[in-house]
């Protein structure tokens, strides 16, 4: 049996969240990464930018570790900044979100799990591990990896965990309608039997 080190299994876990996350922008014109398809406006390379802004924060000002990159985020006077501005490319984005993994990489390798940090808005002095903040950006990315793969699925249709690894049962459009149609008979059945 091998023994795996529990900071390179952090950053795998990482790493694979954050290729997701790119992943899902391939293929897709201009208006598809940045149309909102919800009330709050989530887009695909919003929630990249937002996760740039959150790797930069967590790995650089938590630790006394600032990246010398100091992005512009847009202000609207909502505290969300996940979408971009039309001057924004996709590739500066993806550009400023590798960025942000390299800083953060940087601070993961330097400091030991068990380093001390502040995040003063945590609440109880806002005292962090670097390993407390692993686990918070990997939960963070993959949740917003989940968002991305809903939001590519009413894009185009595409699903899938990584490039081909689907994790999706193959089938025919045909049988994902039939399999959709069941779901919302048996919704509309069980609301139907809890008013009666």
């Amino acid at each position: 049996m091998t023994i795996s080190s529990p900071k390179a299994d952090l950053l795998d876990y990482l790493q694979g969240a954050r290729r997701a996350m790119v992943w899902k922008l391939d293929g897709l014109s201009e208006y598809d990464v940045r149309r909102p398809l919800t009330p709050t406006g989530t887009n695909l390379l919003g929630l990249i930018k937002h996760l740039a802004r959150g790797e930069f924060g967590y790995f650089g000002e938590t630790f006394g570790r600032p990246s010398a990159v100091t992005p512009q985020w847009p202000e609207d006077g909502q505290s969300w900044e996940a979408w971009v501005l039309p001057t924004e490319s996709r590739e500066s984005i993806v550009g400023l979100y590798r960025q942000a993994w390299a800083h953060a990489d940087a601070t993961i390798e330097a400091l030991p799990l068990d380093a001390v940090g502040q995040v003063p808005w945590w609440g109880e002095g806002g005292e962090v591990t670097l390993h407390q903040i692993l686990v918070h950006m990997t939960a963070e990315t993959q949740r917003h990896a989940g968002h991305a793969d809903i939001i590519r699925e009413l894009i185009d249709g595409s699903v899938g965990l990584l490039p081909g690894t689907s994790n999706v049962p193959a089938s025919n459009p045909a049988v994902w309608a039939a399999h959709r149609d069941l779901v919302e008979r048996y919704a509309q059945e069980a609301s139907a039997a809890s008013v009666a």
